[in-house]
């Protein structure tokens, strides 16, 4: 399927995952030929933010093959550096902004003004609709299994649904983690993947040794879904809850919706980490230009068998 991002090697896009991308890997995933991404509260301060921003920018301003880098910009109104993030992927002119967790409405224009592509994060049919209205390029379906805030919707009912009304790109997660699945994922009618589980046990992740053989050695059963630790429902390993004192048989209501406070509060998240359903796909830990190259050729062995 045709897409408008130049230089990829996969239509793949490394997912902005909180305390875990950063520099390192958003400029390790563009040398590797797939989209680079954090989310911008990753960075403590607005001056980090800056400082990351011109990190990434002259990491890549001299590589001929990078494909182009993300931020993602968390719109909730509890967050209250937005506009502040928002102005220096402006002044960066980040090639992609992904908005999430709120309207990218007071995005679409400053992006598009400098030439940029904007695309939301949806996890229902109704922000689908709403996040096209705006005039965003693109929709990120964020579907059952997805690692983090997670979506409710199965891939072939959401992405059915939102090529009724949608022609533009679509970017699609929930549990893909190989290169069949980004095939599968194009099949359906995605024009790009996200995938971050596979991500965090990488040689460039910021996720702990800890968090990573968790992650190494965890199954699909070891994924809970709850809304208790952010007010919003997210996917999380089910050893990190016990170890921080929940039973994940009986979790407790949930949590009022506070980013601020959860940037602010970064020890906490140190113990509680998260996952999607696709996670025993990771089984070792690996440099992203060793797991971009192992997606490639799964993705071209799933293109031959299809042919044979």
């Amino acid at each position: 399927m045709a897409t408008s991002i130049p230089g990829l090697k996969l239509p793949l896009i490394q997912a902005p995952m909180f305390l875990i991308s950063g520099p390192q890997m958003v400029i390790a995933a563009c040398q590797a030929g797939i989209v680079g991404s954090f989310p911008s509260p990753n960075a403590r301060t607005v001056a980090d933010l800056d400082d990351w921003l011109q990190q990434i920018s002259d990491a890549l301003s001299g590589h001929k093959t990078a494909a182009p880098w993300a931020i993602n910009l968390i719109m909730h109104r509890s967050n209250p550096r937005w506009q502040q993030d928002l102005e220096l992927a402006v002044k960066y002119r980040a090639p992609l902004v992904i908005s999430a967790l709120g309207s990218p409405k007071e995005a679409v224009q400053q992006v598009h003004d400098y030439g940029g592509k904007i695309f939301a994060d949806v996890n229902s049919l109704e922000f689908a609709r709403k996040a096209a209205d705006t005039g965003v390029d693109g929709l990120a379906l964020v579907c059952s299994g997805a690692g983090g805030h997670t979506g409710q919707l199965s891939p072939f009912a959401f992405v059915q649904e939102v090529r009724q009304f949608w022609p533009g790109e679509i970017i699609l997660s929930g549990a893909i983690s190989n290169g069949s699945g980004i095939l599968a994922a194009e099949a359906m009618g995605a024009n790009y993947v996200y995938m971050g589980t596979r991500f965090i046990a990488t040689t460039e992740s910021m996720a702990s040794e800890d968090y990573q053989n968790m992650v190494i050695e965890a199954q699909a059963g070891d994924i809970v879904c709850s809304d208790a630790i952010t007010g919003v429902r997210a996917n999380w390993l089910r050893g990190s809850l016990q170890q921080a004192g929940y039973d994940p048989e009986n979790m407790p209501a949930a949590a009022n919706i506070d980013f601020a406070q959860a940037a602010s509060d970064r020890k906490r998240w140190r113990d509680i980490w998260a996952a999607g359903q696709g996670v025993s796909a990771s089984q070792q830990r690996q440099s992203i230009e060793q797991l971009v190259q192992q997606l490639y050729a799964e993705y071209h062995e799933a293109k031959r068998r299809l042919l044979t």
